[in-house]
């Protein structure tokens, strides 16, 4: 007999995530309940809901306390997660002995993909020669001479977890010298990264390039201020495609302006979108991206296949590959 499943969130998050192939696969495979759940209309189906074993969700999942957890999906067994971080909903489901699965793995391949492109880049001195070659044609080339290039550059990875070691191998065809801050990485883990484990303040002060991907947790709002920032290289560039929380924008602000030869490539922001009167939407030396390090339109789909990957081998009770536990969410993002 098939599992008796939902999909719980937002209805055009799910219907743009789970595209129609995805979904026919899934009816295949489990009993699907016809109406997408959330919290405006759980109330209303909680009698059908009570026998639901499995939920498939996506970006727009609702968060549900233990109790709410206990009254409407008291059968649930587990939750597969098409999308990347699940700490804003996945303690009380946890603390349910509910199995959490996550696509982070699969969220984390584009976001890799566009911060190895612009290290790259940087690197080459892009961001600024390219604006200088409209304004001081002239001596646009020499400029960008003084940019290291990518024979061995040194780059900097704020934190080794799943997309860091993705930009890490996406970068192995270059010859940089690639330093690592990550408190939770062994010495075994770098060795077989072949990067450098470095403090904080060893990477900003001596990496050409620096890309944080640091975790989404409280210890690290603010974590990247100015006893960081005034220590960059004239040439250097930061990148960051993790949170906006974790940059004290005014120290960067402040870094990029004393030093105008320094440049950040900001996929996030805090608040975000930048306020109208944020310096980061007037200094030259700011590249800004509208969050598009993630998953595009035609991206999405590779974490819906994640997700049915996974319930295959839920059905099979084989061995999940991207099951989330309370222990991870300490250090994931």
């Amino acid at each position: 007999m098939k599992k008796r499943a939902m999909f719980l969130g937002s209805e055009i998050r799910i219907k743009d995530v789970y595209n129609d192939s995805i979904q026919q696969e899934l009816s295949t495979l489990a009993d699907l309940y016809p109406i997408v759940v959330n919290k405006d209309n759980v109330e209303e189906h909680a009698a059908s809901l009570r026998t639901i074993e499995v939920a498939f969700s996506s970006w727009g999942m609702p968060t549900f306390n233990r109790e709410e957890i206990q009254k409407y999906f008291p059968n649930l067994k587990a939750l597969f997660y098409a999308a990347g971080s699940v700490q804003n909903f996945a303690r009380p489901f946890l603390h349910q002995d509910i199995t959490i699965v996550s696509a982070w793995a699969a969220n984390a391949v584009p976001v890799a993909e566009y911060t190895a492109a612009q290290i790259v880049l940087a690197n080459k001195g892009f961001f600024q020669s390219a604006l200088r070659c409209k304004t001081h044609r002239r001596d646009a080339s020499r400029y960008a001479k003084s940019f290291p290039g990518n024979f061995n550059a040194r780059v900097g990875i704020l934190g080794a977890g799943m997309i860091g070691r993705k930009v890490i191998e996406l970068l192995k065809p270059y010859q940089l010298e690639i330093d690592v801050f990550d408190p939770f990485l062994s010495d075994a883990a770098a060795q077989k990264l072949n990067v450098h484990k470095k403090e904080l303040k060893e990477i900003f002060t001596h990496c050409h390039t620096i890309s944080n991907h640091l975790a989404n947790l409280p210890a690290t709002v603010g974590i990247l201020n100015k006893e960081h920032f005034e220590l960059m290289l004239p040439y250097a560039t930061f990148i960051n495609t993790a949170r906006g929380l974790q940059v004290v924008e005014e120290d960067l602000i402040r870094a990029l302006r004393t030093v105008p030869t320094r440049t950040a490539v900001l996929d996030v922001t805090y608040p975000e979108p930048a306020q109208p009167e944020s310096e980061l939407l007037t200094l030259d030396n700011v590249i800004l991206t509208p969050h598009i390090a993630g998953s595009n339109p035609s991206e999405v789909t590779r974490m819906a296949e994640y997700v049915l990957d996974e319930f295959r081998r839920y059905l099979q009770q084989e061995e999940l590959h991207y099951q989330v536990s309370l222990k991870m969410l300490e250090t994931m993002a």
